[in-house]
């Protein structure tokens, strides 16, 4: 009797410790919001990782990637930092700007922007500012003595799309038309290539990589006329950067640090983030198996085929920066709010 007591309680601390063992994500699905349409760069990365990124997270779980365009993203953001529970089983690929409406006060905000869970980026992003060549603004000398200003298209106020513009108002004394509320980069280029905007920025890395900047490059349909980095890049070396317009019209230090704020969703890229209060472990479960898809051959393979540029940012960096970004001085905050008409 004692020895079929000891079998039964062996046996059931046997299925306890294997039950206690069994990774949380097996038989699960993730799902990351991408805060844009379809065809975007946001959406076309994500997808990529979302085809390795399942291998490295132990238990295996299925990635599914999900749409969920508006705002600029701030749908998408919304809606990871509030509807999904803090169990990592949601992500969203969210606009890096985003943090701008935070401090500019926009009731539409539903989060705080240095709780996410950070979880890490594919690159980094320089922006650039092109628009079509057959408008009379052949250089950025044209722009500032346009009557009438182009007329650019933009996502959502907390895109790259709007606020750059809007930063090289203030450096230069240009006007910007700036029409907001398309849903996503795809749509802004279909306006574009019928004459409904002239003018759009992005990333240099979407611009050259992906269509349709990768053939408007080519074949002449737009010119870039600033790009955003601190180094002019090797395929634009004729392009002056947003630094070197800030010495040559010879900005303010408020200017400056206006600069430094508004440029510096280039460092977070295209992040993906996941709910806060997810529990540390887990979180450092998915920063691990997104570094570890990085480097993942098959996915290296792809990136090379697709003339993608690679640049990781850890979800440890993400994290730091943001932190940094909504600690600004009220001064900064002000002069943003005003730049950015909040």
């Amino acid at each position: 009797m004692k020895k079929a007591t000891l079998a039964v309680l062996l046996l059931l601390a046997w299925g306890s410790n294997l039950h206690a063992q069994t990774p949380f994500y097996q038989g699960k699905a993730v799902r990351m919001i991408v805060g844009f349409t379809p065809g975007g760069s946001n959406d076309i990365w994500t997808r990529l990782i979302a085809q390795h990124m399942g291998k490295y997270i132990p238990g295996n779980p299925e990635l599914v990637v999900q749409n969920m365009p508006g705002g600029g993203s701030m749908v998408a953001a919304n809606y990871v930092y509030n509807m999904a529970k803090p169990d990592g089983l949601i992500l969203g690929t969210i606009a890096p700007a985003l943090y701008l409406e935070q401090l500019a006060g926009r009731k539409e905000v539903r989060f705080d922007w240095a709780k996410f869970s950070w979880i890490g980026s594919p690159e980094r992003t320089a922006e650039v500012l092109f628009i079509r060549s057959d408008t009379p603004y052949k250089t950025i000398e044209d722009l500032r003595q346009a009557v009438e200003p182009p007329r650019c298209g933009a996502t959502g106020t907390g895109s790259v799309d709007y606020y750059f513009p809007k930063l090289l108002e203030e450096i230069l004394g240009v006007k910007f038309n700036v029409v907001v509320g398309y849903p996503g980069a795809a749509e802004v280029h279909m306006a574009i290539e019928k004459g409904e905007m002239q003018c759009r920025t992005g990333s240099i890395s979407s611009f050259f990589d992906r269509e349709p900047g990768r053939t408007w490059a080519k074949t002449g349909f737009v010119r870039v006329l600033v790009q955003g980095g601190r180094r002019r890049d090797p395929r634009l070396p004729d392009v002056p950067t947003v630094y070197e317009l800030l010495d040559k019209y010879r900005a303010t230090d408020a200017v400056r640090g206006l600069a430094r704020v508004l440029l510096s969703p280039g460092s977070l890229g295209r992040p993906t983030v996941g709910t806060p209060g997810i529990a540390t472990d887990r979180v450092k479960i998915l920063r691990e198996a997104f570094a570890r898809t990085m480097t993942d051959p098959d996915f290296l393979a792809e990136v090379k085929k697709r003339k993608y540029e690679l640049d990781p940012v850890s979800g440890d960096e993400l994290e730091t920066i943001a932190k940094e970004v909504v600690a600004q001085p009220a001064e900064v905050i002000e002069r943003m709010r005003k730049l950015l008409g909040k």
